[in-house]
């Protein structure tokens, strides 16, 4: 009996911890989970699952004389293998014999896919602990975070108890059912990572292949063309900058916005040759990723984020040109 009482005490005690407690705690895990992303050597398998799409891929990531390096291979369907390092992602695609190139630092991917500043996130998400679980036979802690409207989406993530590494990340949609999902299914963290494994297995066959440089130069201190007049609680513009994707072909100015964890970009491009029919307007799904496309004073606008069709068509009819 008295150990019930006990029982029930501490769990009163811990349901009535203030809130700011509770997301001052939640933020400590994710705290770790960005240091141990970026910090440790770690080699798995992992699962992506989006829709209808599945994905098995395989990564090695290490720090090499404080540096970051990376190699993620896609085990089934076409193949795909992306080289990262501290300025360059190269992204080779055998069946095209075709390799993409392009200046700029590691992306984030998982098990990196949090923001380095986090303080930012509390404003818009409720951030807490949940259950103890298992993932890749490791103990980890559930953190939940709950948007506090309806622009955005939630998440769920298991991190592992003892390096802080994330071993599970779940996007949640307005019915908070998950729409996206990563998982390490195997997971070495430390020890004898070999590092011919960042090696890409296409380097020494891809002299022939065609090569795409994807050129992007960042635009600051320029007046900008377009105007946002609709504007996101927590989003705030990251990046914008003209990409040359193909060569000979004009450069596309892209802009991108983020509240810290959800983003959204904007590609504004000249109309094609042939206009869009109107069937290839309006908003479509892919897995996760909602996109939005109009035509806007001659230009094509594509919008595209993980965040509620709802959101991303207010924001995207916002968008004019000056």
């Amino acid at each position: 009996m008295k150990r019930w009482l006990l029982s029930g005490l501490c769990c009163l005690l811990a349901y009535s911890l203030p809130a700011a407690a509770q997301q001052q705690d939640g933020l400590y895990w994710l705290d770790r989970v960005v240091t141990a992303a970026h910090k440790l050597n770690y080699s798995g398998t992992f699962v992506f699952q989006s829709g209808a799409l599945v994905e098995t891929s395989r990564i090695t990531h290490m720090v090499v004389a404080g540096r970051e390096q990376e190699r993620i291979e896609v085990l089934d369907g076409s193949p795909r293998e992306v080289i990262s390092g501290s300025d360059e992602v190269r992204c080779y695609l055998p069946e095209s014999r075709t390799l993409i190139v392009e200046k700029r630092s590691r992306q984030r991917s998982f098990p990196a896919l949090l923001p380095a500043v986090l303080g930012g996130l509390a404003e818009h998400y409720v951030i807490r602990k949940g259950a103890l679980g298992r993932i890749a036979d490791r103990e980890s802690q559930a953190i939940l975070l709950e948007p506090k409207d309806r622009l955005r989406y939630g998440h769920q993530f298991w991190v592992d108890v003892n390096s802080g590494l994330l071993l599970k990340a779940e996007l949640l949609n307005e019915h908070n059912e998950p729409v996206e999902t990563f998982a390490f299914t195997q997971l070495q963290i430390g020890g004898a990572i070999d590092r011919e494994s960042l090696t890409s297995k296409y380097a020494k066959q891809a002299s022939g292949w065609q090569v795409h440089n994807v050129r992007a130069t960042e635009r600051r201190g320029e007046d900008a063309a377009w105007r946002f007049k609709v504007h996101l609680p927590g989003f705030s513009k990251l990046t914008e900058m003209m990409r040359e994707v193909r060569p000979n072909a004009p450069a596309s100015l892209h802009i991108m916005f983020s509240d810290g964890l959800a983003a959204i970009s904007v590609f504004i491009d000249s109309v094609p040759a042939g206009q869009p029919s109107k069937t290839d307007l309006g908003m479509i799904a892919m897995g996760a990723t909602n996109i939005y496309r109009r035509i806007v004073g001659g230009h094509l606008l594509v919008i595209m984020g993980e965040v509620p069709p709802a959101t991303l068509k207010k924001f995207g009819d916002g968008i004019e040109p000056r």
